[in-house]
Parts: C-alpha cells; sequence; structure tokens
C-alpha cells in the first residue's frame, strides 16, 4: 500500500510546511497556505543519465539560428530574431495588449504556428485575427490548459513556434492544486521549457503581473526562462513599450514601442515625431529634452506648472518620472537658483505616457519648471540634453552624438548642453551647441 502525507504549501512563495498556520513564514503573506498531499513511494536511487561530460573545446560554437519575425519593434528587443530552443516570457497588466502582439507575432511569421490558448475560445481569438488583418495560413489555434495533451499535440503538429497564453492557466492533472498555483506554474514551466530545447522549437510564455508589477507566480520562473520581456504602458494612452529585463541572446538596453489603435498594435518607427507636439502656441512650461532608451534617442516633450500653494501644504505630482528625483530638482532650483518654489504647488508631465528614468532629461525638466514660473515661452526649435547634479552644476550625459543627430533631424536649431561633454563638430551644421557649466548660466541665457 502506498503511503502518502499532508503538507501545506504557500501559494504565493512555494514555500511547504508540514501544518497550516494563517501566515506564511517565508513571504509573511496571509491566507496563502493550501493541503497538498504526497506520495511517498519515491525511490532514492539516482537516475541514469546517457550524457557525458564534453571538453569545451571540443563543443562547436557557431552561432545559434534565428528566425526573423516581420516586427522589427519586437526583432530588436530580442536581439534580432527567435533562437531555435528559446523560451521566451512575456508579462504585463491585464488588458495591456500582451495577446494581441502574440497573436500578431503568430499571423506574420508565415511559418508553421501552434497558438495555445486557456483564456479565450477558438472563436474570440479568430475576430481579433480579422480585426488586426494579418494572415497566416499555417497558424494552428488550440484550445486547451492540461499539459500533457498541450506536449503531446505539440509533437504531433511539430511547429516552428509555440506560444503559450497563458502560463497561469496551464495545469497538471496529477498535482493536487488549482491552476495559477506556485507548484503548478513550476512544473507546467519546467515541461514547456524541456520541450523546447529537446524539440529546437522557441515558446512564447505570455504571464500575468501582480499589483507591484512583478510577473505572478514564483520568482524562479524568471531564472527558467531565456528572455523576460516586460509589456509596459498607460491603458489611457496610445503607447506600449516592450522592455527586455533578462536577455541570454541578446542587449537588455533595447525598446520596443508600439501604438494601440483599431487594428491592433501598430510599430512606431520614429517614436519622436509621435511624442513631440504639434502645437505651435507659445505656451509657457514646456521644454524638449532627449532621453535614452536603451540605444535609442528618443525625443520627448516635458510640460511644468507651478502655481501658489493655497491649501497650506504645497502639493508635488509628476507623472512618467520619480517623484524623488522631482523633489531633488526643486531643492536645486531653490538653493542654486534662488527661487522660492517652497511655496508652490508643482506638477510634471511626460507627454504620451512614458516613464523616462534616463538623468539627461534633467535640464529638460529645470527648463520647463522654470518656463513655467517665469511665465516664459521657449521657443519649439530649443532643446535641453544634460544632467543637473545637486550643486547646481550641468553635468555631460552618454552618446551625446547620437542624441544631437537625432533631435536635429527633427529640426533643432538650439541645443543647450553641458559644457564638458565631448562633441563631435562638423562643418557647416545648421544648429547652434549653447555650452553651459551651472544652472545660474540657463538662467541667465534663457530668462534674462
Amino acid at each position: 500500500m502506498v503511503k502518502s502525507k499532508k503538507i501545506f504549501e504557500c501559494n504565493n512563495c512555494g514555500h511547504q510546511s508540514s501544518k497550516w498556520t494563517g501566515k506564511c513564514i517565508e513571504c509573511n503573506e496571509w491566507n496563502t497556505l493550501s493541503e497538498r498531499i504526497l506520495s511517498s513511494s519515491r525511490k532514492n536511487s539516482v537516475s541514469k543519465s546517457l550524457k557525458t561530460p564534453q571538453l569545451i573545446n571540443d563543443i562547436k560554437g557557431e552561432s545559434s539560428e534565428r528566425i526573423q519575425i516581420n516586427d522589427q519593434e519586437f526583432n530588436r528587443v530580442i536581439g534580432n530574431g527567435l533562437v531555435k530552443g528559446s523560451v521566451i516570457l512575456l508579462g504585463g497588466e491585464p488588458g495591456i495588449g500582451k495577446s494581441t502582439l502574440s497573436l500578431k507575432i503568430a499571423l506574420t511569421l508565415q511559418l508553421k504556428v501552434l497558438y495555445i490558448s486557456g483564456e479565450e475560445s477558438n472563436e474570440q481569438i479568430k475576430l481579433r485575427a480579422k480585426r488586426l488583418n494579418y494572415q497566416n495560413n499555417q497558424c494552428f489555434i488550440y484550445n486547451e490548459t492540461e499539459i500533457n495533451t498541450i506536449i503531446k499535440t505539440s509533437d504531433e503538429v511539430t511547429p516552428k513556434l509555440i506560444i503559450i497564453d497563458s502560463i497561469q492557466t496551464i495545469y497538471n492533472s496529477e498535482i493536487d492544486a488549482i491552476p495559477g498555483s506556485v507548484s503548478q506554474i513550476k512544473y507546467s514551466a519546467d515541461v514547456l521549457i524541456k520541450f523546447a530545447k529537446e524539440r529546437s522549437i522557441p515558446i512564447i510564455i505570455i504571464g500575468h503581473i501582480t499589483k507591484d508589477g512583478a510577473i505572478a507566480g514564483p520568482k524562479v520562473l524568471e531564472h527558467m526562462v531565456d528572455t523576460v520581456l516586460q509589456f509596459e504602458g498607460d491603458k489611457n494612452h496610445l503607447y506600449r513599450l516592450v522592455r527586455s529585463i533578462k536577455n541570454r541572446f541578446g542587449s537588455t538596453n533595447e525598446l520596443g514601442i508600439y501604438e494601440m489603435n483599431e487594428k491592433g498594435l501598430q510599430e512606431v518607427s520614429s517614436p519622436s515625431k509621435m511624442l513631440i507636439s504639434t502645437n505651435q502656441e507659445q505656451l509657457s512650461g514646456i521644454a524638449l529634452g532627449c532621453s535614452l532608451e536603451g540605444v535609442r534617442p528618443i525625443m520627448i516633450e516635458t510640460q511644468a506648472l507651478t502655481s501658489p500653494a493655497t491649501y497650506g501644504n504645497p502639493q508635488r505630482s509628476a507623472n512618467g518620472i520619480d517623484i524623488k528625483r522631482l523633489n531633488m530638482l526643486l531643492a536645486v532650483i531653490e538653493k542654486r537658483g534662488g527661487m522660492k518654489l517652497s511655496q508652490k504647488d508643482v506638477f510634471l508631465n511626460i507627454t504620451g505616457g512614458l516613464k523616462v528614468q534616463d538623468p539627461a532629461i534633467d535640464l529638460s525638466l529645470v527648463s520647463a519648471i522654470l518656463s513655467s514660473f517665469f511665465d516664459f515661452y521657449i521657443d519649439h526649435k530649443v532643446c535641453f540634453i544634460g544632467e543637473v547634479g545637486l550643486s547646481g552644476e550641468i553635468r555631460p550625459v552618454s552618446r551625446i552624438n547620437e542624441r544631437i543627430k537625432e533631435v536635429t533631424k527633427m529640426g533643432i536649431k538650439t541645443i543647450y548642453l553641458s559644457k564638458y561633454s565631448k562633441i563631435n563638430t562638423h562643418e557647416n551644421q545648421l544648429f547652434e551647441l549653447r555650452k553651459v557649466g551651472k544652472l545660474q548660466e540657463i538662467i541667465q541665457q534663457l530668462f534674462k
């Protein structure tokens, strides 16, 4: 007779305990422990493997073969194509467009693709495919959530690409846990990764995220896969960003930009044109900067509003940048520039719904705040590139020549930057470089 024993496993972190407790001692979450039954019929023998150690000099070091996708933005992020046998985890908020992007990849690849959906019916996927207006005669739609059945069907279809939507719906009937639990996700992901490596078939796995922005499930899931992509953006704005958090076959500094419209997700090849306003009105509180997203320079528009604080404590609000960065810049302006902002409400916004962490936009943020403070219009042909230090100095930033090339393509005639920047000057250049070293110089030149 096979003996069995009961354990309690945390659905949040996977910690196992011999008795039930209201609070997990590992992750400190409440009411996350569920009962599981383990069989004790396991054999304590070492499995025999047919694999043998191999000298590193005897291993063929040829570059991995890649499958090119008809989506230049996605290709850029993953490293110029899908590596055969690789596993990609694509995470994002509900409704951000993960399934739409995955279906677009499946329909534009023009190879045999198996799209496995555990969340939508075949008819719902067909409706989305019609809206996208792409067609692939070799795209198979399969509605299944049991992992063993999925592996068996994949062996029969022999696709060139498999898409799983989503990993939280996949389960194994032999595991006494609900789909989406830690044990189910770990087991299903392990089976899919082994299948991908043995058959040399790339797999794209869609994953949900928690309220904190992390991918739902065990953290080990991100370590198991080859590439982790974060699909982000504000659902109230048109633009969506695909960032690479981990990539074993490419750079993690790349960024893909999409525009969401009635036809689905469309690639944005020139984001600077989309993010800069075409409004020619002479409005104060607006300044242009250049941020580096990965290795791609993007021209952005920063907006600021300062007004007297009428409710006692001044308000500080920032959309698109870290609020701590805003507070630091306001302290520098007041200390080094002599502007009294302590009794002012300050609101800051990055247009297009982008979230920017590049310190090179400090100078444009400061200029936008000062423009609103003085109610002074800054010409839309002026751009600011530089980091602002605590002592008020204007510090140089990386890849300044690429940034200058990008902003001049957008018709910028005057560029403010650090005087310590190393620039490749050209004869007959059609723009003016104004080099500054301190915050006071910006105030004197712009608002004198």
